[in-house]
């Protein structure tokens, strides 16, 4: 922190030209507040390449206005995963530190891994508001533990218990753009009964933010606010709006090798990377699959290229809605004197494999063994990739482009996973005639002391009566003064047991975790000197083996004092769930049209096992809608009444199984939907009544992983629909002319693949062993 206090005073030295005390004030004449408004934006799965400023051919001409009057940072790193980058972001911990060794999807008890920010640690928000700020946020929280996102649930780590006045967003790691699967406004659920056509989350989530911003003016004209942007774009299922897509058609036919040539020539030119840089070859492992656009059918051309058309539009709307924020302060007198930071949370991710997928949830955060033959992409028309009908991920390729010129992708310590785009904007900034390019090492912890130093307001020095504990970020003010200055000299990474460590221009990577037997600083690593090879693409390892030692025995004492262990060696640390979750598995009433149940909730009632739905419904001819929707797009299931008939449907991944029953007489009916477990990972649906069979699917593909993705809704289909033909024949189809009396879900058996119970297997093995 010394460095920064001393670039601190630095600024301070020109602002009391302009000020009559010796505090932080940077005043339009016509507003005296107290210190400048602060922007925060934060892009989802951003590659360091798909910004203008960084070499992009997509549209974004408002980050580029940004970009040319502040400063663009070349070297800034981040976390391997989102959730890590975040709590480090608004923490200025590192990330095991800061509680988030990994995404907010695991709970295995250890420190590093608690997936809930610690008590000691103020948040910037926290900070910022106890100095007079008004605090908002928008978009993706995912800094919650997922077993405490329900509603009952313990909101110590929600946003607004976090130092934020307001909030409205997605608490998960990601949704639909065009359906979000639970919207939260400040602690509570949004009632939505049904999205209009138009509905879009980037634009909504602008909205709401000007709105933020307006109702405070409104009431008080002259106090600075922070506003944290969390974008839930473009990360996966990647979608945007039709107009915007339609863009950029036809711009990607050329292929990714073109695209990633392009992209690393503007680079250069620009001073991004250096001119000794090169590309990392297609050789390289990290691009393994990836096959030459010109090995390509035409009608993979035409697939892959309309993925990359909506990861363009997605974000050309980014940009489109950093210009309406823009150009709302520039309405409000306010835009000189606002701070503005754009980045992401980490790389491009190659979580759609090599040929990217339309059957986003097939794929996406199982981490069960598939059976052969499992749906890896629902062949449907390329055309709706982007729209609400797909949940889609682009092809590895794609992302490889977005991460030109580095190696690898997010998920990795490499640079491909840890290097990211970073442009910071004040116009009112004093010395602000130095702005330019920013080549110093920064990290991700590195931004909440910085915009604390920027603003002058002090972190806290404890919270809810707790000491603060000591941050680990370093304020980088004096970068923006003068480009020679020394940044940070080293920083650790860690992710899924893959380590790295950066110290002066030198970085060793060890892709695999070691054996037990190897030690934390065992195992095989490679040594690159990003001075004259920022790509990766030179391992010195073998040349150096003193260097390689030393460096990975910095890394073990950098882990030790970071709470990084334990290393996930064998993969099991996810499966290790905590018993305080065993209620959440257990039956439960749900009441008839009101918001759906959380997702995490829901699936403890029904992914790897079977369950039951018993439905008590009295039915009139009138009677007509959905009893009962679980799902989405992207994988679920619905029972509903059509013309008098049970109708039950099944959406497998984007492939869609339907069956009709005869017709159900008027009159009071106690119905149970039943899916059994069958081999291979499959379900039987039947409905039954008084023990006869209505109407079944004889095998279906299970709903696994994040599927089904939207939570539980009775007596309607809410967001985006399971059956995407009876929702453009009757909308969300509330449920009407009869009495829904009760819907009940009741767990069965766990499948003996749920990764919880193969670990009690193999620990119960290991025990007779012993």
């Amino acid at each position: 922190m010394q460095e920064g206090a001393r670039g601190y005073e630095s600024f301070r030295g020109h602002v009391e030209e302009f000020t009559s005390d010796s505090r932080p004030w940077w005043p339009k004449p016509s507003t005296r507040r107290r210190g400048p408004n602060v922007v925060m934006v934060l892009v989802d799965d951003l590659g360091f390449s798909d910004l203008g400023p960084f070499g992009s051919e997509i549209d974004t001409p408002h980050i580029d206005a940004l970009a040319r009057e502040g400063w663009t940072f070349t070297n800034y790193h981040t976390a391997p995963m989102c959730s890590p980058s975040r709590a480090a972001l608004l923490t200025g911990l590192n990330p095991h530190r800061a509680g988030f060794g990994y995404v907010a999807h695991i709970d295995p008890g250890y420190p590093g891994f608690a997936c809930e920010l610690p008590a000691d640690a103020p948040t910037l928000a926290e900070s910022l508001r106890a100095g007079g700020y008004a605090t908002f946020m928008v978009g993706k929280w995912h800094l919650t533990v997922e077993s405490r996102l329900h509603d009952a649930a313990d909101k110590s780590s929600w946003p607004l218990q976090r130092g934020f006045d307001r909030y409205f967003g997605c608490m998960d790691g990601f949704t639909s753009l065009h359906h979000p699967h639970r919207l939260v406004s400040d602690n509570s659920p949004l009632d939505v009964p049904e999205f209009a056509p138009e509905y879009f989350l980037t634009d909504d989530l602008t909205d709401r933010a000007i709105g933020m911003i307006d109702d405070l003016r409104t009431n008080d004209p002259h106090r600075p606010f922070f506003l944290y942007f969390a974008h839930t774009s473009v990360h996966g299922p990647i979608q945007a709006k039709d107009i915007d897509i339609a863009k950029y058609r036809g711009r990607y036919e050329a292929g990714w090798n073109v695209l990633r040539a392009e992209r690393f020539e503007r680079q250069r030119h620009a001073g991004i990377v250096s001119e000794d840089a090169t590309l990392p070859a297609d050789d390289d492992p990290d691009a393994a699959g990836i096959r030459p656009w010109e090995d390509l059918s035409p009608s993979e051309h035409e697939l892959f290229a309309r993925h990359m058309e909506a990861y363009a539009a997605a974000v050309d709307e980014i940009d489109q809605s950093i210009g309406r924020l823009l150009a709302r302060l520039d309405e409000l007198g306010e835009r000189e004197d606002t701070i503005i930071i754009v980045t992401s949370d980490n790389g491009g991710t190659a979580e759609g494999g090599p040929s990217g997928t339309r059957s986003y949830f097939a794929q996406f955060g199982i981490d069960t063994p598939l059976p052969e033959g499992w749906i890896a992409d629902a062949p449907r028309d390329p055309s709706l990739i982007g729209g609400p009908r797909m949940f889609s991920q682009y092809p590895s390729g794609w992302a490889r482009v977005s991460n030109t010129p580095f190696r690898a992708f997010k998920s990795t310590p490499y640079e491909g996973g840890v290097h990211a785009p970073l442009v910071l904007s004040w116009p009112n900034a004093p010395r602000a005639e130095l702005a330019g390019l920013r080549r110093q090492f920064v990290f991700v912890s590195d931004i909440a002391p910085t915009v604390l130093d920027l603003v002058g307001v002090a972190p806290l020095v404890q919270r809810a009566g707790v000491p603060a504990t000591d941050v680990d970020g370093r304020s980088f003010v004096h970068a923006l003064e003068d480009p020679a200055s020394v940044s940070r000299t080293r920083q650790y990474f860690e992710v899924g047991g893959q380590r790295a460590l950066y110290e002066n221009g030198l970085k060793v990577v060890s892709p695999t975790a070691p054996r037990k037997e190897e030690g934390a600083a065992g195992g095989r690593w490679e040594l690159y000197d990003l001075r004259t090879d920022p790509t990766e693409t030179r391992d010195l390892a073998d040349g150096d083996p003193g260097t390689v030692a030393r460096l990975a025995a910095q890394w073990r004492e950098e882990a030790w004092s970071n709470t990084v262990f334990p290393l996930d060696d064998d993969g099991s640390l996810g499966t290790v769930r905590p018993e305080t979750e065993a209620v959440l598995a257990e039956p439960v009433t749900l009441p008839a049209f009101r918001p759906p149940l959380e997702r995490f909730r829901s699936a403890k009632l029904t992914v790897l096992r079977s369950f039951r739905v018993e439905i008590d419904i009295e039915t009139t001819p009138l009677s007509t809608g959905v009893l009962l929707a679980h799902g989405d797009q992207g994988g679920g299931y619905s029972l509903a009444l059509e013309d008098g008939r049970l109708a039950l449907a099944y959406n497998a991944y984007g492939l869609m199984h339907r069956a009709t029953s005869e017709p159900l007489p008027p009159g009071r009916h106690e119905l149970v939907l039943v899916f059994d477990e069958q081999p291979e990972l499959r379900w039987s649906l039947t409905v039954l009544a008084a023990g006869r069979s209505l109407v079944g699917l004889g095998s279906v593909p299970m709903l696994l992983g994040m599927a089904p993705f939207t939570g539980i809704s009775v007596g309607y289909d809410y967001g985006s629909p399971v059956d995407w033909d009876r929702y453009e024949r009757t909308g969300a189809s509330r449920f009407t002319g009869g009495d829904l009396r009760r819907v009940r879900y009741v767990p069965g058996a766990r499948s003996p693949f749920d990764p919880g119970v193969l670990r009690a297997i193999d620990e119960a093995v290991s025990a007779l062993a012993d």
